[in-house]
């Protein structure tokens, strides 16, 4: 079953991780979503993190799920991006990918059943 995640990046410039090759690269609302979109349909930003590990083997596979049917659509508001993310997906699973990108550049809103 499909959950849709309220999603707000409060200042698109700061949202970033830690890991400039793991983070957001966009610049405007569509980007952020285009991007997002793509760390959740695909496991490319997980494989990435995994091989950044010290032991990429003992990474616990289930964090590099992926939903091909995942959709994130972005909206500007001033300085502050919403970003509306439907997917299948864990919560976990968001969470750890939102890190990756956006550091704790990013708020959850609101969670509702697709």
């Amino acid at each position: 079953m499909a959950t849709r995640y309220y999603l707000t990046l409060p200042d698109g410039e700061r949202a970033r991780g830690s890991d400039a090759a793991l983070s957001f690269r966009a610049v405007s609302a569509e980007g952020f979503a285009e991007e997002l979109q793509a760390a959740l349909r695909g496991d490319g930003l997980f494989e990435r993190w995994r091989a950044k590990q010290p032991d990429p083997d003992e990474v616990d596979p289930s964090l590099g799920a992926t939903d091909p049917a995942a959709t994130v659509h972005g909206e500007q508001r001033d300085l502050r991006i919403d970003l509306i993310a439907t997917t299948a997906l864990s919560g976990t699973i968001i969470k750890h990918r939102l890190r990756l990108l956006a550091g704790s550049g990013w708020e959850l809103r609101d969670v509702t059943a697709a």
